[in-house]
C-alpha cells in the first residue's frame, strides 16, 4: 500500500510515552524562559512564531532531563510527540520535536512521511524545514526508494517549503545521491522566483559538489543559464566555474 499524503492532518495517536514527554517538557521549558531573549529570537526568525527565549545549550540540557530514563519510542510515539509539540505555539517545542525525530527516525516507516509533510507545511520556516528535510525526510527516502515518487511530487508542488524539502532531502547522501533526480528537481524549479527555493538549489548542488565536483560543473555548464545567479553562485562557491 502506498503512502497517502493528501487529506486531513494526521491523527495524533494515543501514546503513554508522549504523555510523559509532554508533561515533562511543558514543565521544564517554561521554567527557564527568558522574555528578553524571546523577543530577540522572535525578531530574528521574522515573527514566524513566539519563543520562550531558550538558547540552544539551555534547551538541549533541558531536553536531556525530559528524556532521561524513557524508553525508545515506537513510530506511534514519534508521531504523537511531534504532532503534540507542533500544536504548541512556542518555537522551542517545535525544535524539541525535530531533535526527537532526528534521533529516532530509524524507528519510523514510510508511513511516517505524511507526518513530515504536515510538519514541513505547518508554521514553516527554514529553521525547522531544513533539519526535517536532511535528517528526517532524507533517511525515510533512503530507507524506502519508493518514496522518491513523493519527492518528485513535492518538487513540483506550489508550496515552496515542500519544494525546498525535496531539493534538500539528499543533502547527507554523498555517494548515494541520486544525481539524475537531484538535477531534475533543480531544473524543474530553475525559474522559481522565491529566495528560499533558489538558495536551496544552490545549496543542494554545492553539497553534491563535495562528492562529485565535475558533475556539478558539467551540469551548470550545460544548464546554468536557466538558473538565477544566486543558485549558480551558491553551487560553485567551493569549486569554482
Amino acid at each position: 500500500m502506498g503512502v497517502t499524503e493528501d487529506g486531513p492532518p494526521p491523527r495524533v495517536p494515543d501514546s503513554t510515552l508522549a504523555d510523559t514527554v509532554l508533561e515533562r517538557l511543558t514543565a521544564a521549558y517554561p521554567s527557564a524562559a527568558d522574555p528578553g531573549q524571546a523577543d530577540a529570537m522572535r525578531a530574528y526568525m521574522k515573527d514566524v512564531a513566539p519563543f520562550l527565549g531558550l538558547k540552544t545549550p539551555v534547551r538541549r540540557a533541558l531536553s536531556r532531563t525530559v528524556e532521561a530514563g524513557l524508553p525508545r519510542p515506537a513510530e506511534a510515539d514519534c508521531t504523537a510527540v511531534a504532532l503534540r509539540c507542533w500544536a504548541l505555539p512556542e518555537r522551542e517545542y517545535h525544535y524539541f520535536a525535530v531533535d526527537y525525530l532526528r534521533r529516532h527516525v530509524r524507528r519510523c516507516s514510510s508511513d511516517f512521511l505524511p507526518v513530515t509533510r504536515h510538519l514541513v507545511t505547518t508554521v514553516p520556516w527554514w529553521d525547522t524545514v531544513d533539519l526535517l528535510a536532511a535528517h528526517v525526510v532524507g533517511p525515510l527516502v533512503a530507507a524506502d526508494p519508493a518514496l522518491t515518487a513523493a519527492m518528485d511530487r513535492w518538487s513540483a508542488d506550489d508550496d515552496p517549503w515542500l519544494v525546498r524539502t525535496a531539493l534538500l532531502h539528499q543533502l547527507r547522501q554523498k555517494e548515494r545521491t541520486d544525481a539524475e533526480r537531484l538535477f531534475g528537481h533543480c531544473l524543474r524549479q530553475s525559474g522559481h522566483p522565491g529566495f528560499f527555493v533558489r538558495k536551496a538549489i544552490g545549496w543542494a548542488l554545492r553539497e553534491y559538489a563535495r562528492t562529485h565536483p565535475d558533475a556539478v560543473r558539467g551540469f551548470l555548464a550545460r544548464e546554468g543559464d536557466r538558473f538565477a545567479p544566486l543558485s549558480v553562485r551558491e553551487a560553485l562557491r567551493n569549486i569554482g566555474a
